[in-house]
């Protein structure tokens, strides 16, 4: 475990959040899934969870592998293709998450009142942390289009680079750079056509210390073309890179590392995210998220997004890390901040799910859940 690391756990093939995951049925083939929950109108269904990796953070070494040619888009068109249609006002609540399973098993739970207002009925982020492409572009779809026939916008998050989490607790991932790229072209290909915020690969830009100065570079060049796959697939999406968070890199650093990796290409990037699965505060995120903007450069249209899901009341003093004592909810998701530069507070960490202390890595735990939302 880096102490200064976002702490990303997952259990089944999610960290940490709601979930869209295979079932190895192959095909890009969607199993139904039955719900109680109410919808206004039908929603594509998406297989449940199944067992996979679990996840956190911590160095180790990595594989170089042979790279895909990388398609190419000038910064003017990607310019050009963010001139579309209006941009949704409301982020997407994906049916199908731990806590909603919770909810809607436990009806008499003393706890379920709260922990269904002020947590379970909150849009939040969709995990897709496995590496299964024979499934992939379906359940990306099912996300896209269910937040599509809604006019609300889907947060969408890959998380298969290779050797994620430097051989930690979210050790995982494509088998090697060249699978990674294949398996973004797939899932580029379930994004649609409708508005998508793509939170790319946590951790990938600010945890790559343990890679040497050659597998950094081939990672680097794979997120980049991942962000222009992304782009072109679909024009209204929204990509955001790694900034990690306030208590890490300085933002000159960060911003290096940033630049590296193509987040400031209009072709690739809409900018940085900062604080997946941490707790430092919102104020101290928008200011470093701004510090590391302005260290970044690029088209002036690049902003930031915040995961506020579990820093209501900041970092803990100790540095604790796994589901640290009297944290809180934070702000409530939204796409209007009022703070220049920051474009979203978003929960990309749904809260209640552990990282491992107060439960299984990645599961639900409504003790954890009650605790941070009451």
């Amino acid at each position: 475990m880096v102490a200064a690391a976002s702490v990303v756990v997952a259990v089944g093939t999610v960290t940490g959040m709601m979930s869209a995951v295979g079932d190895g049925r192959g095909a890009d083939e969607a199993r139904p899934v039955v719900t109680s929950s109410p919808r206004l109108e039908p929603l594509p269904a998406v297989p449940p969870p199944s067992p996979s990796a679990s996840v956190t953070k911590s160095p180790s070494p990595t594989v170089s592998p042979t790279k895909k040619a990388s398609p190419k888009a000038s910064a003017s068109q990607a310019e050009k293709k963010r001139q579309t249609a209006p941009v949704p006002t409301r982020l997407y609540r994906y049916p199908e998450s731990r806590v909603l399973d919770w909810v809607r098993a436990n009806p008499d739970d003393p706890r379920r009142a709260v922990i269904e207002s002020r947590i379970a009925d909150q849009p939040a982020a969709v995990w897709f942390a496995d590496y299964s492409p024979e499934s992939i572009t379906s359940r990306v779809r099912a996300v896209a289009s269910g937040g599509a026939a809604r006019g609300r916008t889907p947060v969408l998050v890959p998380y298969a680079i290779p050797d994620r989490d430097c051989g930690g607790h979210s050790e995982g991932g494509a088998p090697d750079l060249a699978a990674y790229d294949a398996w973004i072209d797939r899932f580029a290909a379930g994004l649609g056509g409708g508005e998508v915020i793509v939170i790319l690969e946590p951790d990938a830009i600010a945890q790559s210390e343990c890679l040497s100065a050659g597998q950094r570079a081939d990672r680097f060049a794979s997120l980049a073309r991942a962000g222009r796959v992304l782009k072109d697939a679909n024009p209204r999406a929204r990509v955001y890179f790694d900034a990690g968070h306030s208590g890490w890199h300085a933002p000159a650093e960060q911003a290096a590392l940033l630049r590296q990796a193509g987040a400031a290409s209009a072709a690739s990037s809409d900018g940085v995210f900062s604080n997946v699965s941490n707790f430092h505060a919102t104020a101290d995120e928008v200011a470093y998220d701004r510090a590391v903007l302005d260290a970044l450069g690029g088209p002036p249209g690049l902003g930031a997004v915040i995961d506020t899901s579990r820093n209501g009341n900041g970092a803990p003093a100790d540095g604790a890390w796994c589901d640290p004592a009297g944290r809180k909810l934070g702000r409530t998701p939204t796409l209007s901040t009022g703070e220049a530069g920051i474009d979203a507070y978003l929960w990309v960490k749904l809260p209640g799910e552990s990282d491992g202390c107060k439960g299984t890595p990645g599961t639900f735990t409504p003790s954890y859940a009650y605790d941070l939302a009451r």
